[in-house]
């Protein structure tokens, strides 16, 4: 796993309380569910004191960008919450988002070995589709039954397909704009490639549609880790592909 720079914003106010989540309605904000399921709400929970959030979302919700549990490590490290196992409770990729950078991660989430830092550009690809993770990895499961062959890249990719299979085409559209082949973020719906927009032959271009459907395109690079950097005057926690 590794952190890129495309990242939602938190504004924490100290002894305030509740969370207000604002945002493009591209984002899927519907999609957030109840305030006591939301992992920034029971990342509030387990602080020493109340506080209150102002949440602006960037990272596409059901993207596969781990954009919720880097908004709820985003409040523990504000909290000064540094012990992954707490991280773990709420949430398996918390942890790494705990930590940052570009780490191997095993266990259930709890084991996070960092590795040496690489500076790389990708592109993503943000389809109108919502992906739910736990139906991925109930595809996933159907298709190790049926000893399916897997994905060199994700092997969370044929699952997705299989829950949507819409998604195929966002890739062929995606391929053909790029002549690469696309790799799945997580456990999707974003789909990613190596390079830049510039080096892809897509300056200027914002979009990709089929159908009258548009998907967005997003530049982003990859960022160190920073853990146990000052909290103070941060306001941003970065997603992970």
């Amino acid at each position: 796993m590794f952190t890129i720079d495309l990242a939602d914003q938190l504004v924490i106010t100290p002894g305030g309380s509740g969370l207000t989540v604002h945002g493009d309605a591209a984002l899927r904000l519907e999609q957030i569910g109840p305030a006591q399921e939301n992992l920034v709400t029971r990342a509030m929970g387990l602080l020493k004191e109340p506080v209150g959030i102002e949440l602006t979302k960037r990272i596409p919700i059901g993207g596969g960008l781990g954009g919720g549990s880097a908004d709820a490590a985003a409040v523990l490290r504000y909290g000064n919450v540094t012990d992954t196992e707490r991280a773990l409770q709420l949430g398996s990729d918390v942890p790494f988002c705990l930590i940052g950078g570009r780490a191997l991660v095993s266990g259930t989430g709890e084991k996070v070995s960092q590795l040496d830092e690489r500076d790389r550009s990708l592109v993503l690809l943000v389809p109108p589709v919502f992906l739910e993770t736990a139906a991925v990895y109930r595809a996933f499961d159907q298709l190790l039954d049926e000893e399916a062959t897997r994905d060199e890249r994700n092997d969370l990719h044929p699952a997705a397909r299989l829950v949507a299979p819409e998604l195929v085409n966002w890739e062929d559209v995606f391929k053909e704009a790029t002549g690469a082949t696309p790799v799945l973020a997580g456990s999707g719906s974003t789909l990613f490639v190596e390079g830049t927009k510039e080096s892809l032959g897509l300056s200027g271009v914002a979009t990709l549609g089929i159908n009258g459907q548009e998907a967005r395109l997003i530049d982003v690079r990859s960022v160190s880790a920073q853990f146990g950097e000052p909290m103070t005057e941060r306001s941003t926690e970065k997603g992970s592909a």
